[in-house]
């Protein structure tokens, strides 16, 4: 039987180095590419489109199928991609992205996104400090490795308020797994993005916030296995339910 492989999409300014520890704990094929604007593609454009097509040409490398991991912005970017391709998409594990991107939370990312794009180099070694400080070891290190391209900021947080990503969910007709750090402030509207689900559950991790759900490369990396099994099994009732902190 051929296993499921693994695209992770990386958040914003960050690359898809930051997915390095995870990925060398899996026991199956995985691919992080770095979206448009960001790492290795840094200085071209930003759109929740490029970027899905990203995330798609990853999938295609990777076989035609599989299970997508985001965090952050690379979640909806992965809610956006799994809308547009349905039939790449095996199964998606959306984190930290369960807020709308409503006027309110816009304007405030919007403002942070325009002031770290004014001075990309200072706000790429604040960036490298905060990650260090809330990732300590491996997981803040293969953060920092990719690189910040905090030019990009402002391209990517118009593209997440553009999108619906509650409409992109309801058209998605797979598996999704909404998974928060318990302290997350993302988690803010995930009753709004679960009731959007055709099959979804919620999935909490515990003293975890919206960065430091990397802190633990293992038991993150056992999480994304057992999504990938159960994304694999093809003949499944839908069904919403809440699970802390374990999927099955």
């Amino acid at each position: 039987m051929t296993v499921l492989p693994v695209v992770f999409v990386h958040g914003i300014r960050v690359a898809g180095a930051m997915w390095g520890p995870v990925i060398s704990r899996l026991d199956r094929p995985a691919e992080a590419p770095d979206l448009p604007g960001h790492g290795s593609r840094r200085g071209e454009p930003f759109t929740m489109e490029s970027a899905a097509d990203a995330v798609a040409s990853a999938v295609g490398r990777m076989g035609g199928r599989a299970l997508l991991v985001g965090l952050s912005l690379g979640g909806y970017v992965g809610i956006a991609a799994a809308a547009r391709f349905p039939s790449q998409v095996a199964g998606l594990v959306a984190m930290g992205c369960t807020a709308r991107p409503d006027r309110v939370n816009a304007n405030v990312y919007r403002l942070a996104a325009s002031l770290a794009a004014r001075d990309p180099a200072l706000a790429g070694r604040v960036s490298a400090y905060g990650f260090r400080r809330a990732l300590p070891g491996a997981p803040g290190e293969a953060v920092v490795a990719g690189g910040f391209a905090c030019e990009v900021m402002p391209s990517a947080v118009e593209a997440v308020a553009a999108r619906d990503p509650l409409s992109d969910l309801a058209a998605y007709p797979g598996r999704v797994w909404l998974v928060n750090g318990s302290r997350d402030p993302f988690r803010c509207h995930e009753r709004d993005f679960l009731r959007a689900c055709r099959d979804g559950r919620l999935i909490h991790i515990p003293r975890r916030g919206h960065l430091t759900v990397l802190a633990d490369s293992g038991r993150l990396a056992r999480l994304v296995e057992d999504l990938a099994c159960l994304a694999d099994q093809r003949a499944r009732p839908p069904a919403s339910a809440v699970a802390t902190p374990s999927p099955r």
